[in-house]
């Protein structure tokens, strides 16, 4: 997903403009305004108008909900007054490194997969070495 950040010192936003420049849909940038994780100025006639600041916090929000974050996680983590800021980002990176574990052990396996001769990769003793720590 790709946020254009290409934008004019002044320029804002209405929730429709956001969202599309965003990929999204404007019921899920009202979802993260009730959730804390945005906080729209306000145009004279109440409609929501975001900024640079907002167009910010929803790329962040973006990569961190890629990388399994959850919502209330990204708003204690854009909440600079937090107390569990630290709590909550270590658990993230303790994640993120059980993770990344897991995803090369699957890469490892795959490219076995790939080159494997075997007819069934099941019967390769080799194959399944990569999983022997589940078995185990």
């Amino acid at each position: 997903l790709h946020v254009d950040m290409k934008s004019r010192p002044q320029e804002s936003w209405t929730v429709g403009e956001l969202a599309g420049r965003c990929g999204l849909t404007t019921h899920v940038l009202r979802v993260w305004e009730e959730m804390g994780l945005l906080t729209p100025a306000r145009d004279a006639g109440g409609r929501r108008r975001y900024g640079s600041d907002d167009l910010t916090r929803v790329a962040v929000t973006i990569r961190n909900k890629a990388a399994g974050m959850s919502l209330e996680q990204i708003r204690v983590l854009l909440d600079a007054d937090a107390p569990a800021r630290h709590r909550v980002l270590e658990e993230h990176l303790a994640d993120l490194d059980r993770r990344m574990a897991e995803m090369r052990l699957s890469r490892e396996m795959t490219e076995h997969a790939l080159r494997c001769r075997a007819h069934d990769i099941l019967n390769c003793p080799r194959f399944k070495a990569h999983v022997d720590d589940l078995l185990g």
